[in-house]
């Protein structure tokens, strides 16, 4: 295993390579609590470990952490997105969401995407690799400093950022248990959402780990034909064959799957399209989450105006299907994935 920092590490392995360095197995302890508990940046911090120990992991196990660049504020909204500058010259988004008394981050998987829904910036950028479990992590790690400062705390994590979060399946979950680890981060897995396009294998593996965490899941659109043109990958999964995975996963979990829906202005927004797709869910224990399309530079489509946005979500109600429209967060700074990567580096 390639591992770029102690990050990239579970804590039984951080125990481990300890133990093989003649350690007692209470220094994994301390070091865990020290990276995730404690959010330190530097070995020089943990002063409780001894100074030969500190040497050695600073040689063999550097410390590296996403450098932050480019920074977008929204102090109405309370929104910040941040460009993160990875150790290989590759640099990947991240977003906090400040609402009442959650703090929420968005995180990447991926650099790039390879699945290139029409719709989306990160698409248009290609894919470039996977990110490692460290460097998913340290996305939520890098605002929970910032929020420290301001005695608060990470409240959920999102993995909607860059990327398709089961086409790196590994890495995901291990960022994940690794940040819900009781004796370090300690976030319940119940305030952890995964979304993903419908990648069939990684919902139906998700059901199988016993993890709480939530399930979203990209439809954009009632029927396989135009469902195709507007995320590539419904070729390889029909629809049928991605809401019997969630079927799957409700019965192993017992929780709710929410279905995101992009609406893009007389592509998917009609009341016809709304009326088949609450055929699809109705019966299922789902939640339709109705987005209004972010504008973004190069893309060919458009927000559909309130009202139609409207009349959707009340087709959906009347039909027996649970829905609601997500608040617009982060228009003014663009926080649409992709979009502060593609202003900021070349293509």
């Amino acid at each position: 295993m390639h591992v770029q920092s102690p990050f990239d590490l579970s804590f039984e392995e951080l125990e481990e390579l300890l133990l093989s360095w003649g350690e007692p197995p209470y220094r994994a302890r301390q070091l865990w609590a020290w990276l995730w508990r404690r959010l330190a940046t530097r070995y020089e911090e943990m002063t409780d470990l001894p100074r030969g120990l500190r040497a050695r992991l600073s040689q063999e196990l550097p410390l590296s952490l996403p450098r932050p660049g480019a920074l977008q504020l929204d102090a109405e909204e309370g929104t910040e997105k941040v460009l993160l500058h990875l150790s290989d010259g590759e640099a990947i988004e991240a977003v906090l969401m400040r609402e009442e008394d959650r703090r929420t981050v968005c995180v990447s998987t991926q650099v790039g995407c390879p699945v290139g829904c029409a719709f989306c910036a990160t698409g248009k950028m290609g894919f470039q690799r996977d990110l490692s479990p460290g460097e998913i992590a340290s996305q939520v790690l890098h605002f929970a400093r910032r929020l420290a400062e301001a005695g608060e705390r990470v409240t959920h994590v999102v993995v909607m950022g860059m990327g398709e979060p089961f086409l790196n399946y590994a890495a995901t979950l291990k960022a994940i248990r690794n940040l819900n680890h009781p004796q370090g981060f300690g976030l319940g897995a119940r305030r952890f959402t995964v979304s993903t396009v419908g990648v069939v294998p990684g919902i139906l593996q998700l059901a199988g780990e016993g993890l709480q965490v939530n399930l979203a899941i990209s439809l954009h659109a009632p029927d396989d034909a135009l469902r195709r043109e507007l995320v590539p990958l419904g070729r390889k999964w029909p629809l049928r064959e991605v809401l019997q995975a969630a079927d799957a996963y409700v019965t192993a979990t017992g929780r709710r799957v929410t279905y995101e829906y992009v609406l893009l202005s007389g592509v998917n927004d009609g009341l016809k399209e709304a009326r088949a797709l609450a055929r699809l869910l109705r019966g299922r224990l789902a939640h339709v989450n109705l987005i209004p399309f972010n504008p973004a530079p190069g893309l060919p489509f458009k927000r559909p105006p309130e009202a139609g946005v409207e009349a959707f979500r009340r087709e959906l109600l009347r039909h027996g299907v649970d829905v609601t429209v997500r608040r617009s967060r982060g228009v003014r700074i663009q926080a649409g994935c992709g979009q502060l990567r593609a202003r900021h580096l070349p293509p």
